[in-house]
């Protein structure tokens, strides 16, 4: 993958970008806002953006880059790990969440999690009722009418849509959204599913019990 590494500390910088290119990314940095949004421009697979940066408030980027419909894969990391800065950033629309300082090997495994969900097909679409979902886009509307999706959200979806009709193991769907298998990741998900399906219909996300989820009928 293209990974772009925004943050403004140079030490911080080079350990990441050393640690995934050894694990056979290309790495790219930036170390402040404007940086970023230019660097942004050569559409990197994946983003790991600072929130604290030199000239303005990373999650700025972030979203920037939602109300362009962009899908880019983005994990935040902070010196602030409070709660409120959490869902702050995901609401924003970012992907995943890191609190400084962290462990590099962790680092590693979320950007593992959020690459293993590939890129997503050009104009895959879900339409099924009166629910359409773009995913590329980023747009979900129930009769016509734009339905809030949160990034949380858009992962479960985006699993769950690359293979329309078919199960997702349950543990599957944990590891590529969560990047563990744990029971708080497990409780999470019922959470979000539950969520979703008030918001788009119950009828648009199966449960196989036992087994996972799929989206739509069953193929």
């Amino acid at each position: 993958m293209r990974v772009l590494v925004v943050d403004d500390e140079l030490e911080l910088r080079s350990v990441v970008s050393r640690a995934l290119t050894q694990d056979g990314h290309a790495v790219s940095t930036a170390s402040d806002l404007a940086g970023a949004r230019d660097a942004v421009t050569t559409a990197p697979d994946l983003l790991v953006l600072d929130l604290s940066l030199p000239d303005g408030f990373g999650l700025a980027l972030c979203r920037e880059l939602r109300a362009e419909r962009s899908a880019i894969p983005i994990l935040v990391l902070t010196a602030h790990g409070e709660v409120a800065r959490r869902v702050e950033a995901l609401d924003a629309g970012a992907d995943d969440f890191l609190a400084k300082p962290f462990a590099i090997a962790e680092l590693r495994a979320r950007v593992r999690a959020l690459g293993r969900r590939g890129p997503l097909q050009r104009g895959l679409l879900h339409v099924q009722g009166e629910v359409r979902i773009d995913f590329a886009g980023r747009h979900a509307a129930k009769r016509g009418a734009e339905v809030p999706v949160t990034a949380r959200e858009w992962a479960i979806l985006e699993v769950l849509g690359r293979r329309a009709g078919r199960l997702v193991p349950r543990d599957q769907l944990l590891e590529s959204v969560w990047g563990e298998a744990t029971e708080s990741a497990s409780g999470s998900l019922e959470v979000l599913i539950a969520r979703l399906r008030r918001k788009l219909g119950s009828e648009v996300i199966r449960t196989v019990r036992g087994e996972g989820y799929a989206l739509g009928d069953e193929r």
